[in-house]
């Protein structure tokens, strides 16, 4: 196990070390743009750059960080039962969409590196603390960082090391919901 963590390490470094930053959503992200500057670009995130706005969250966003931000594509919020993005987009329920934004941040530059070094220093599983208050936990499945909620949801980084002038976004397939 021990082996096969290291092995993801160094090959994650590897692409790291010599990739550009990845598209997302059709766009390039730059480095030394903020994550809000990049994400507005990106129209596989036009739901979460709405519900940042709807939340007040862009100038915190912008800000000198760092965050580590896991960005739910369109298709994630999609996955949500029929009417919840509606809903939590109205002014009423900005209190309910500012926790399940703030969920998705944590208050480090954590790098896929980074994150795959503490899932083996946990002997496999590894719990985050978020500006929500959430409490994640982390963890492989193969190659792939897994991200399991506070319901019991589990959401896969499908694009890792989006590099912010404030932080990192790992792009994720499934919006992290807080226990309730």
């Amino acid at each position: 196990m021990k082996l096969k963590l290291a092995a993801s390490i160094l090959a994650l470094s590897t692409v790291v070390a010599f990739a550009e930053n990845p598209m997302v959503g059709g766009a390039a992200m730059f480095e030394d743009k903020n994550i809000i500057e990049n994400a507005v670009n990106s129209a596989d995130h036009t739901t979460l750059v709405a519900a940042v706005q709807a939340a007040g969250l862009v100038e915190t966003l912008s800000s000198e960080g760092p965050f580590t931000v896991f960005a739910p594509t369109n298709d994630a919020f999609a996955k949500l039962p029929a009417g919840t993005v509606e809903t939590l987009l109205m002014p009423e329920n900005k209190d309910q969409l500012t926790k399940i934004l703030t969920c998705h941040v944590v208050a480090a530059n954590a790098m896929a590196g980074d994150i795959v070094k503490m899932i083996a220093d946990g002997g496999g599983m590894h719990t985050v603390g978020t500006v929500g208050g959430c409490d994640f936990t982390v963890m492989m499945e193969g190659d792939a960082v897994k991200i399991k909620d506070g319901m019991g949801n589990i959401a896969t980084v499908t694009i890792a090391d989006v590099k912010q002038s404030n932080g990192v976004i790992h792009v994720i397939d499934t919006v992290l919901l807080p226990a309730m």
